[in-house]
């Protein structure tokens, strides 16, 4: 499978050195919940640029209530995953086919104890889902789309909230690209500050 070639470039009158944070949301729960910190891009100077790839394949993970994480395993939509009790612990294993050819579930088989899944694109939490109880699931289902937009005091891999999602709205689609840059236009301080604007340019279709 293919991945995106995308190129961040910050061309900004910013003085604040503002972190850049990248995001999905999982289209199989309601827009309100929590999102997980992609990429923050810090320290990006102007005139500076931040490559990075946006791949369609994507890993899962479980943990357990001990503690364990299982290794990454690559998945694709429509595929369904399940942490069960094996002879040498607990362990993740493929178990067939997802509800929805658009969905990746990964189910907690334990008889006892919750667990969490995660859901990996380009090495990086994208998705997560805590507590899911014995003999429940949790689905997950992406387009083809980003979110970016300026914050402060993010950490890579960190649980965003509503206060926080609901100041980041540009939305990005990358639906049948190969490679594009998205710039950074805007900032500034005083009388002249504008807002920040991401735009793509120079764009290659596949």
């Amino acid at each position: 499978m293919s991945a995106i070639q995308l190129n961040f470039i910050n061309k900004s009158n910013d003085q604040n050195n503002s972190e850049i944070v990248i995001f999905q949301k999982n289209m199989a729960t309601s827009f309100d919940e929590i999102a997980i910190a992609w990429k923050v891009i810090k320290n990006c100077g102007q005139g500076d640029y931040h490559p990075f790839t946006y791949s369609s394949v994507l890993q899962v993970a479980m943990s357990d209530s001990y503690g364990n994480y299982t290794p990454h395993l690559s998945a694709m939509p429509g595929q369904a995953f399940e942490m069960v009790l094996a002879p040498s612990g607990d362990l993740i294993q493929y178990s067939g086919s997802a509800a929805s050819p658009k969905s990746i579930e990964l189910k907690n088989s334990l008889q006892r104890g919750a667990v969490s899944g995660y859901v990996y694109r380009d090495g990086s939490v994208i998705a997560m889902k805590s507590n899911i109880a014995p003999g429940q699931k949790a689905v997950f289902e992406f387009t083809p789309t980003i979110f970016i937009g300026v914050a402060s005091q993010i950490t890579q891999g960190q649980i965003m909230n509503s206060a926080i999602i609901s100041n980041i709205n540009t939305e990005i689609s990358l639906l049948g690209l190969a490679s594009a840059d998205i710039v950074m236009t805007g900032g500034g301080s005083g009388a002249n500050a504008t807002a920040f604007v991401f735009s793509l340019e120079n764009v290659k279709m596949a």
